[in-house]
């Protein structure tokens, strides 16, 4: 009986290994077609991968160092030239990307909606004035479209650098066209205070205060992102032009009639920061629902008080996802201003860059290197863009904008570009 015992053993154990095997190789071979096959997704594999800590790792987007110069619409104004032409702005635009390509840089910030205008086939903004001379004349050709292609061909990324709010100022444009949006609201009852005629700016500018003005607001921009392959959208730092309550009083009383209903309004500053962050806000789903690899940034001023004035609410933007991808606070100051050294204002909007998910580039005032601005402090050395490169990397900033373009190859900036270069 033992030994019949011992036998039945042996089979029962022999069985169970076959079974062991058989299941094993049913297994391997269902896990093996992962997506292909079966539908369920593949085992992680970082357990199987072989060594590879000798091999060049090569840079992802994200690692890449921004090294952008703004474009700012002047520099591609066509008004002024003899040739109007297709050809003549390509000629202009591919002179920029090689003088930037030239010095470094890899990216360009380029104004296409300087004044509620489009340098860019809308169907929300009349055509730019600087194209022919009159806003909404059709020039005949896209000249964002060119842009991105030819920037890209160079290796360049291409930011659509857009002001939201400004429609003209100090009878610039000197005309607005018929089909501008202030041309086509301000005669309508149901549109009054959509924008807002502000006497000491002499401008007109969109109001942020009503929900149809910041979808329309927002719908220009999405009209870009969607028609056009840029890398990104940036605002400018022109958001309420005034501290003054005239300037949307209407609008503001009866948001504090409704309010006080149903508790406490908002102050006036407060109030305008939560219209400019609802703009933000819906900007940056749109983009994100559309092409989410497209990067929304705003270029505020270096001067946080100043900005907040404006409606500005960088410190939400700087410490709280939803609102941007990144920030670029305007520091056009050198290290001996006397209200705001460089050193002190990077250092503030880095200790105000606490999400992670927003990255912090640092706006470099290149047009003032070797002037007699700011007393004259520009002069007493040549290396002061350098010195804020490598401050700025010092701080685990994320790069750098220059601002701009026009001086990237002037006289008077000619010695403090050549040693930056030394250090991008």
């Amino acid at each position: 009986m033992k030994k019949l015992f011992s036998t039945y053993s042996i089979l029962v154990a022999v069985g169970v290994l076959i079974v062991v095997v058989i299941v094993s190789m049913w297994l391997k071979g269902s896990l093996s077609q992962g997506e292909n096959g079966s539908g369920v997704s593949s085992l992680p594999t970082a357990s199987l991968t072989t060594d590879t800590s000798d091999t060049p790792v090569t840079p992802t987007a994200a690692d890449v160092e921004m090294k952008a110069v703004w474009v700012p619409y002047m520099s591609l104004d066509m008004s002024r030239e003899t040739d109007q032409t297709e050809a003549g702005f390509q000629k202009k635009f591919d002179a920029i990307v090689a003088e930037v390509k030239e010095k470094g840089m890899n990216a360009l910030i380029v104004q296409v909606r300087p004044f509620g205008d489009a340098l860019y086939d809308s169907k929300l903004f009349p055509w730019s004035s600087i194209l022919s001379g009159t806003q909404g004349v059709n020039p005949g050709y896209d000249p964002l479209k060119y842009m991105v292609s030819a920037a890209h061909k160079a290796g360049l990324e291409i930011h659509a650098w857009v002001n939201p709010l400004r429609i003209q100022i100090k009878n610039s444009p000197s005309i607005l066209s018929q089909d501008n949006p202030y041309n086509l609201w301000k005669d309508d009852p149901a549109k009054a205070g959509w924008t807002v005629d502000w006497g000491e700016t002499s401008g007109k500018y969109y109001n942020p205060a009503y929900e149809e003005v910041r979808r329309y607001i927002a719908d220009g921009v999405l009209e870009i992102v969607k028609n056009y392959d840029v890398d990104g959208v940036q605002f400018d730092d022109y958001f309420y032009p005034t501290t003054s309550a005239e300037f949307d009083k209407a609008a503001y009383d009866a948001y504090c009639a409704s309010a006080q209903k149903n508790g406490t309004p908002l102050s006036l500053l407060e109030w305008r920061k939560s219209n400019i962050n609802a703009l933000v806000s819906l900007i940056y789903q749109e983009i994100k629902a559309v092409k989410p690899n497209v990067a929304f940034g705003i270029s505020p001023q270096g001067n946080v008080q100043n900005d907040e004035n404006m409606g500005a609410d960088v410190k939400t933007w700087c410490s709280t996802s939803g609102y941007l991808d990144y920030i670029c606070p305007q520091l056009y100051v050198n290290f001996e201003n006397a209200y705001l050294p460089f050193d002190e204002g990077a250092q503030t909007w880095r200790d105000m860059v606490t999400n992670s998910e927003v990255k912090l580039y640092y706006g470099i005032g290149l047009y003032k290197a070797g002037s007699d601005v700011d007393s004259g402090t520009w002069k007493n050395s040549n290396d002061i863009l350098a010195r804020q490169v490598s401050l700025g990397r010092q701080l685990k900033g994320d790069g750098f904008m220059f601002y701009s373009y026009d001086y990237l190859n002037n006289p008077h900036t000619k010695q403090e570009v050549e040693n930056v270069m030394k250090v991008l």
